[in-house]
């Protein structure tokens, strides 16, 4: 019967991916829009901005692929605001996929059942984990070479970081368990295994930022570009993701939400810790203006460029890492 699980699973994935396969494109680029903290509430005229924001990048910036990190319905009807936000990115036929915050399940929906609506929305990349792991939508997709190349040159990954804590004596926010970070490490040495045990270039989304963001800002000798305006929200135990990330060495870079009003960029240890651009609006605190991060990936290289572009079509604090990241 767990042989029979096993191959369901893995069934599902390769439909997955065959479904909504991403590729560099003829110039071997690969462009990412992350949204995060939409904080979408149906019928509440104040996300009315947070909708003109999605368009006017996704029309912008014409992304190969849209990724949303968390906290992106916030309010009932939840199927009805899913479908408002994620036709913007269907109609232009652009595959996405979510990694969930910690308040989308708190409107009546639990964390399966948005799974559950996610996955069947047309484009979608993610795929359901069989309940083999905790939280949901754990995913790991792989990126194929330009001109229809069968060969893996990039990896997402997605992570559920939970909600809050789940430990009676720690309170705060959660975190990627460890069932996830084994699971992530044995996803990142099949590929390397498969790419001569040569790491392939990833990047990471997930909600809550890693402790290791606060340890990157506060130290100097980082170089840090874009801006932080409260303190990290960062889970009060630290659950050894980084840590994972180094050893195994695919990972360039992490793409958090959660901290509305931060959106810095910071080299740690050879890895570029980031969040993305609060793209909501006035059904929640703001910063100034909204938008969304931009990543692009080149083919056969281990680098990124990133930008972010904001809802008035201006473009700040573009960086390519690691050269542009390096310490003074």
């Amino acid at each position: 019967m767990k042989k029979i699980v096993v191959c369901c699973v893995v069934v599902l994935w390769f439909t997955a991916v065959e479904a909504q396969k991403l590729n560099f494109n003829k110039d071997g680029l690969f462009k990412i829009a992350q949204f995060t903290d939409v904080h979408y509430v149906p019928g509440n005229s104040k996300s009315d901005t947070a909708l003109l924001a999605i368009q006017r990048v996704l029309d912008t910036e014409k992304p190969d692929m849209v990724i949303f990190t968390g906290d992106i319905v916030t309010g009932r009807p939840i199927k009805t605001g899913w479908d408002t936000v994620t036709k913007l990115v269907v109609d232009r036929k652009i595959p996405f996929a979510v990694a969930l915050g910690n308040h989308d399940d708190e409107s009546g929906t639990t964390r399966l059942e948005l799974e559950k609506i996610i996955t069947d929305y047309p484009y979608n990349c993610n795929y359901p984990a069989g309940g083999q792991l905790s939280g949901v939508m754990n995913n790991v997709l792989p990126v194929y070479g330009s001109e229809k190349d069968m060969q893996v040159k990039a990896l997402i990954y997605c992570f559920d970081s939970g909600a809050y804590s789940t430990v009676s004596d720690v309170s705060g926010y959660g975190w990627i368990t460890s069932e996830v970070i084994d699971w992530y490490k044995k996803q990142s040495f099949h590929f390397t295994r498969q790419n001569n045990f040569q790491p392939l270039p990833a990047l990471a989304y997930f909600h809550i930022p890693l402790p290791e963001y606060r340890l990157a800002f506060d130290d100097d000798t980082n170089k840090r570009v874009g801006v932080r305006k409260e303190n990290e929200c960062s889970p009060g135990l630290n659950s050894g993701m980084f840590l994972a990330m180094k050893e195994m060495q695919d990972v360039m870079g992490t793409f958090a939400g959660h901290d509305h009003v931060n959106n810095y960029i910071v080299n740690y240890f050879g890895i570029a810790l980031a969040y993305g651009q609060f793209s909501g609006w006035r059904t929640t605190y703001v910063p100034g203006i909204n938008g969304a991060r931009i990543v692009q990936l080149t083919e056969g290289k281990r680098e990124f460029d990133t930008w972010i572009r904001l809802l008035d079509g201006s473009v700040e604090y573009n960086v390519t890492f690691p050269a542009g990241l390096k310490g003074e």
